[in-house]
């Protein structure tokens, strides 16, 4: 029989590994019932042998008694703010002003979320967690112990051996939109007024005095950041965050990092398209030197360091009801739930629609038609509906019911294997036929100027398009003919029958005659293949230039084109294979759209601007945007989109702006688009 000083090491053990897999990893390993089991034997064998008690015991999460006051307690390293901005002008030039500080050596630098929450300092030692603090003046702290250890994906004890002997972590305590609906909930029922958001929640909770009422409220931590350590074996931001995570302290999600700053700030829009899905609020994004060497030398302010700063956007949010919940149908086929809402003001914009993103996510929030429901709108971001007020939900409302079939062509639909998208399998549905046009005509698709999604609606009405290379078929006397249906100005703003005309039809077939010569990775990456984007296509072309040679080549081969890798090897290999993806290619050279890429024979020599950092700006009358910026990346350079001190070239055309003058400021050496050709192109091309 096994004694009770092993059992109860054994219980806690396995206990702490299944609060990581459900706290931290999302990967729940066993019921709650079988949980509440093993922590109902512990806390038994504790009760009838006191002497085995200690503080990293799971059963201490409940809480202890409540304490008389929050004692101040003095922070070992000072916990300082943050620096931020709400301007991308402002942030640039924090950059060039630390690249400065810098004397110009490369920076690395990491790019995280910033968890609206509240600021915490977790001191670990010997591997046990034995203090937690609030920030309070940077200097001084709220001893906040009691309630941290109520935090469940927080460790009581680091799950490594080796963790450091002193290892204090700063991070966010925050939590989700989820936990705050079920806690309005249960306050509402026991007749206490609903909380506003889960900021404000969670900075009241983490100073209550009784730890059980935190324990109740499902409080959660993210590390971010590093406070007194001792054997600390990182030497980067991203290696301290890997190590971190070993120990069993979760880290922020989604943390990127970038050779260039340029990089970081062309990456926003990545992080930003991402917000919407996550569980948690943010106010801002993160941008931090990776190396702590080079941070030690950029030094505090009074203060912040110099070494971060923080991008916010404004956020809005309001109440409002859903009326209704649709799904549409998108160009690859994914099935997207759309709130319909009573119509409600949102930073000076009337809003009535909002994504509900996937099926999880609905049923995550639990939303329901009939709902009183909170909307936000952050920065250039949809509206996203962000928690329920169930304590508003007065009566039964219906679950809703996700469809098993599309909505447009009624084929049976299918989840992404290992993915929370659901799909319409049949790439001949007229929901993604039409979505499917409207990108190919599209900037970033074909760049057919006058094909847009009311141009898209009439040519599909009149049966003259199914396929894009239908386009290629079309003629301006077929288009001149049409009638459509446009708004009419005023107040009544009715729909009135109007010819579509010669003008406009002989513009839309001079749009699609243009667009038969761009090449082999723009047809690609406008032809809705999924994981297909323009900088992925045009790394493809670059190895594989003609159709042929992209047919011949293997899922393998594909894989092994750097930065590809196997999901977007496995896609392009399974289109070009289908019976709808080569009859779409075969169909589109035989419209006569070219399907190669040009690519010059390139010896060293060749390779003019190696190394090179070059920026375009205005506008070009040899060269489109994209054209430049590829013949740029030919040549071994880097076409940015901002001008700093690393700028090697400066390309004007006509109006040019901003960059000219900042360029001219910073010394950078700027050219004419005649002297650009000049230098990169063969002198036959300039007579």
């Amino acid at each position: 029989m096994t004694d009770p000083a092993t059992r109860v090491e054994q219980l806690r053990d396995e206990i702490r590994r299944h609060d990581h897999a459900y706290y931290v990893e999302a990967k729940p390993t066993i019921s709650d019932l079988q949980y509440d089991q093993l922590l109902r034997e512990l806390r038994d064998l504790e009760d009838l042998h006191p002497q085995l008690l200690t503080e990293d015991s799971p059963t201490r999460r409940i809480g202890d008694a409540p304490v008389e006051h929050l004692r101040q307690v003095e922070h070992a390293v000072p916990m300082l703010s943050i620096d931020n901005t709400y301007s991308l002008d402002e942030l640039r030039a924090y950059f060039e002003r630390t690249e400065k500080l810098l004397e110009g050596e490369p920076i690395k630098w990491v790019m995280e979320y910033k968890i609206d929450g509240v600021a915490a300092s977790v001191r670990y030692q010997d591997g046990v967690l034995t203090l937690g603090l609030t920030r309070g003046n940077g200097t001084v702290g709220d001893d906040i112990t009691h309630n941290v250890r109520t935090i469940r994906d927080l460790p009581l004890k680091t799950t490594a051996e080796s963790a450091p002997q002193i290892l204090e972590v700063r991070g966010e305590v925050y939590m989700t939109n989820e936990d705050l609906s079920e806690l309005n909930k249960r306050q509402v029922a026991a007749g206490g007024e609903p909380y506003k958001n889960t900021r404000n929640v969670t900075a009241g909770t983490i100073r209550l005095l009784d730890p059980a009422i935190a324990a109740e409220r499902q409080l959660r931590f993210f590390c971010h950041g590093v406070g007194q350590v001792e054997g600390l074996k990182a030497t980067t931001h991203m290696e301290f965050l890997r190590e971190v995570a070993s120990y069993g302290i979760p880290m922020t999600p989604n943390v990127r990092p970038f050779n260039s700053w340029q990089d970081a700030i062309e990456a926003v829009a990545k992080l930003e398209e991402a917000m919407p899905d996550l569980p948690f609020e943010i106010d801002g994004i993160v941008f931090k030197v990776d190396d702590f060497r080079q941070r030690e030398r950029l030094g505090m302010r009074s203060k912040s360091p110099r070494w971060l700063i923080a991008y916010k956007f404004e956020r809005y949010e309001a109440t409002t009801t859903l009326e209704n919940i649709t799904v549409q149908v998108g160009k690859t086929g994914t099935i997207t739930p759309v709130a319909h809402l009573k119509p409600v003001d949102i930073a000076d914009t009337t809003v009535s629609r909002a994504s509900l993103h996937n099926a999880d996510e609905i049923e995550r929030l639990d939303v329901r038609i009939g709902d009183v429901v909170v909307v936000e709108k952050a920065g250039k971001i949809i509206p996203k509906v962000v928690r329920v007020e169930k304590h508003e939900r007065t009566k039964e409302l219906t679950p809703f019911r996700f469809p098993e079939r599309c909505p447009q062509c009624e084929t049976k639909l299918v989840r992404d294997e290992g993915g929370v998208y659901i799909r319409c399998p049949n790439p001949r549905c007229p929901a993604q036929i039409k979505q499917r046009l409207v990108y190919f005509g599209s900037r970033p698709g074909m760049d057919i100027d006058g094909l847009g999604e009311e141009v898209v609606d009439l040519l599909l009405s009149h049966r003259l398009v199914a396929t894009y290379a239908d386009l290629y078929r079309l003629t301006s006397d077929q288009l001149a003919e049409l009638d459509w249906q446009k708004q009419r100005k005023g107040k009544d703003g009715k729909l009135i029958e109007v010819n579509f005309g010669k003008r406009n039809a002989d513009n839309l077939i001079r749009g699609i005659e243009e667009s038969r010569q761009r090449g082999l990775a723009r047809v690609l990456s406008s032809v809705s293949i999924r994981h297909i984007g323009p900088r992925v296509a045009t790394l493809i072309t670059a190895k594989y230039p003609t159709l042929d040679k992209l047919n011949e080549a293997s899922t393998e081969d594909l894989a092994g084109i750097h930065e590809i890798g196997d999901r977007i090897a496995a896609s392009l290999h399974e289109f070009l294979h289908s019976d709808y993806g080569s009859q779409t290619m075969r169909e589109l050279g035989e419209a006569g759209v070219k399907l190669e890429d040009e690519v010059p024979e390139i010896d060293e020599s060749a390779l003019l601007l190696e190394g090179k950092t070059v920026v375009v700006t205005g506008t070009l009358a040899h060269f489109k945007r994209d054209e430049i910026k590829k013949l740029i990346a030919s040549l071994g350079g880097r076409a940015s989109g901002s001008v700093s001190k690393n700028t090697d070239f400066l390309v004007a055309g006509e109006k040019a702006g901003s960059k000219l003058d900042k360029a001219n400021q910073l010394g950078v050496e700027v050219l004419s688009e005649e002297e650009f050709r000049a230098m990169v192109e063969p002198p036959s091309a300039n007579q």
